[in-house]
Formats: structure tokens, C-alpha cells, sequence
């Protein structure tokens, strides 16, 4: 499953992100992955949630980055994904076939998947337009 937090940079999407995170860490019991462009924010997330700065590892695109923890973490209930245009390489670029491998993905494996995009939520591919849970 995935679920988006869509708006321009700078309204808020972040923070949005951090709190559904922190709230979900009380109710999951699987284990909970963050990936951002930096460490940043890792004093605002709860310990029990693993911050990966995708900055360390010079990627090119994300599909095998996230097929990796997927695949390291038998227990990984959710992924949450800030900034992911950025992360995944993706600014500019068409995301339908990346929102659909992630739904793959996520119905393979049960897995959530939480993404903030920094675009409207009208500007979103027909595929991702009814994932959007907040649109700012």
C-alpha cells in the first residue's frame, strides 16, 4: 500500500511525515524505516524507527536501494519516504512506473509505503491521485 503527502516545497509535508511516523511506532508491530536527504531530522524521529540518510550511500536511482532493506528486514512493516523525488532521483520525471512497482512492492511484502512529494496532488499521475491522504 502506499500512502502520499503531496504539496509544493516548504508547506509543511516533513512535518506531517514525522508525526504520522512517531504515532505509528505506538501501533505497529513490525519494524519502521525512514529514509531522508540527511540526518536532519533524527532527533524528531522516535528511537524505535531507523533513519537510513540515503545521502551516504550515492545512489543513482532507488529501486534496488529499497528492494535491499526489504530483503535485509523480514519484519519491516512500513517505509516512509521524505523527499522522494530527491531520493529516488526522480525530479521532473514520470512516476507512474515507480508508484506502481512500490504498490507491487507493498502488496508482495505488506509493507506501507509513506511518500512526500513535492508536487500538487493535481499534478500527480492518475495511478497516485487516490493515495494522497494529505494534500497541502
Amino acid at each position: 500500500m502506499i500512502q502520499i503527502i503531496a504539496g509544493k516545497k516548504g508547506k509543511g509535508k516533513t512535518k506531517h511525515l514525522l508525526d504520522k511516523v512517531n504515532a505509528e511506532v505506538k501501533e505497529v508491530h513490525g519494524n519502521i524505516v525512514y529514509l531522508d536527504k540527511s540526518s536532519k531530522h533524527m532527533y524528531e524521529l522516535n528511537n524505535k524507527v531507523r533513519l537510513i540518510d540515503t545521502s551516504e550511500f550515492g545512489l543513482s536511482s532507488s529501486d534496488g536501494f529499497v528492494c535491499g532493506i526489504i530483503s535485509q528486514d523480514y519484519d519491516l512493516e512500513q517505509m516512509y519516504l521524505d523527499s522522494f523525488l530527491k531520493i529516488a532521483k526522480l525530479e521532473d520525471a514520470d512516476i507512474t512506473e515507480t508508484i506502481d512497482k512500490l504498490d507491487e512492492l507493498g502488496e508482495k511484502y505488506n509493507i506501507t509505503f509513506v511518500l512526500s512529494i513535492s508536487l500538487d496532488a493535481d499534478d500527480l499521475p492518475e495511478n497516485a491521485k487516490s493515495k494522497v491522504i494529505v494534500s497541502l
